[in-house]
């Protein structure tokens, strides 16, 4: 019988609060540039556009609203950083043009014509993924690689943001071939939870920023195609589309029947040149409640029910030589908690993100000791003290946060200042 595998959640009414502080030599040797991605024709903002320095694997990604802030060692201030993006002309500047205090960087829909001989190498699209799956390590990386990587992770009920969390990790990379998986080391985090918003539930990602990794389908395909599952979906060619400068055909999928509890829908976007995965967006679906409730949760109180409203996961590769890296992923999860004897149920969003900001091959074999590894149940600890730090991640890149996490960043700012606040006017009036 086929096995079927979902990245889960935990809802629970026991929390645990920890506090740590973390510090690291951060050198200061760098410089910030700071701007914003825009569609050339309709002034949209680009979410997920990346940007990259040349010759090097430093880059970041922009936020939702196309905001970025990329930190660049001063070493490589003549240097070029490129930015690209799914359907987009790549463009390519200068890193001395980006000097200005905020710069607005415009990309171009790419006009993309496959002849039908291109299309044609394959009688349908299914040998195509077939191809794909088949050639990932041939394609991919089949060495260590020890990346940088910065996690987010929000949680919102309703629209207000009641839990943050953010973290520099590092993370050793294990070749596709290989059946050991990935490990990842925190390095730097800060997290603050409103746990009265939250009410006595408290909802986590399967560990943090595994969710994420685990959306790496080159490494983990079980969580959506097997071998056996592949067969139970419906494949066919959209119209082909452009990343880097490099034509990339488009797939859709959809199940042919409605028979497995877990059913996916999206599209998979494939470099026609080396037939590697460069992109995929895919979404579960949610449309049988009598099916999917509690399927996203790994342990729950006997008297609560989760019934997931959304779910949608993206990851992105990028091309370095003529092989494939994970680069990016992220997830969106919308569900309603119900809980036996109250009135009104609860809806919560849980957000989380994954950027890889630089990485090199593990020549050197880094090793984590096993005290260092995060385990995949592990709850990213509190340490709400860099909140209040405007210099909290130093030289460290990151996803620049939105208007709405940047608020919620503002108002744990103004609560850690009301605090010491009061512990100043306690130590003046109890005269230490």
């Amino acid at each position: 019988m086929e096995k079927k595998h979902t990245l889960k959640i935990y809802v629970s009414t026991v929390i645990s609060i920890f506090f740590l502080a973390f510090s690291l030599n951060a050198q200061t040797d760098f410089k910030e540039y700071n701007g914003k991605v825009i569609d050339g024709r309709t002034n949209k903002a680009l979410e997920a556009a990346s940007l990259n320095i040349n010759g090097t694997n430093i880059g970041t990604i922009s936020n939702s609203e196309g905001e970025f802030t990329l930190k660049v060692p001063k070493n490589y201030a003549d240097a070029k950083v490129m930015i690209s993006l799914l359907g987009y002309n790549t463009y390519v500047i200068p890193l001395s043009e980006l000097s200005k205090e905020k710069s607005t960087i415009e990309l171009f829909v790419a006009v993309t014509k496959l002849s039908a001989v291109s299309i044609s190498a394959f009688k349908d699209a299914k040998s195509l993924i077939k191809k794909v799956f088949d050639d990932k390590n041939r394609n991919f990386q089949n060495e260590s690689i020890y990346m940088t990587a910065f996690y987010r992770e929000t949680i919102k009920r309703r629209s207000r943001n009641v839990s943050l969390t953010e973290a520099v990790v590092n993370i050793l990379k294990q070749p596709n071939d290989s059946k050991t998986e990935d490990a990842i080391q925190l390095g730097k985090a800060r997290k603050s939870t409103d746990y009265k918003r939250l009410d006595t539930v408290s909802v986590k990602l399967q560990g943090g920023p595994f969710s994420t990794i685990y959306l790496d389908i080159m490494k983990y395909p079980e969580y959506i195609f097997t071998e056996e599952s592949i067969s139970s979906y419906q494949f066919n060619f959209d119209e082909p589309s452009t990343i880097n400068n490099r034509n990339v055909y488009v797939v859709n999928f959809v199940p042919k029947n409605n028979d497995s509890k877990v059913n996916y829908t999206g599209k998979l976007f494939i470099d026609v040149e080396s037939l590697a995965l460069v992109s995929a967006n895919y979404a579960l679906d949610v449309s049988d409640v009598r099916r999917t409730k509690n399927l996203l949760v790994r342990k729950k109180p006997s008297d609560i029910e989760v019934y997931p409203l959304e779910a949608i996961y993206k990851v992105d590769y990028k091309a370095k030589g003529n092989k494939w890296y994970y680069s990016y992923s992220n997830l969106s999860l919308k569900f309603k908690v119900n809980k036996k004897r109250e009135l009104f149920n609860k809806v919560y969003t849980l957000s989380s993100e994954m950027a890889v900001t630089d990485w090199e091959v593990n020549t050197a074999e880094k090793k984590m000791r096993n005290k260092d590894k995060l385990r995949p149940s592990v709850i990213i600890t509190d340490a709400i003290s860099g909140f209040s730090d405007p210099n909290f991640w130093g030289e460290f890149n990151l996803i620049e946060p939105d208007k709405s996490i940047e608020s919620a960043i503002n108002k744990i700012k103004k609560g850690i200042e009301k605090q010491e606040q009061r512990e100043k006017g306690k130590t003046v009036n109890g005269r230490p």
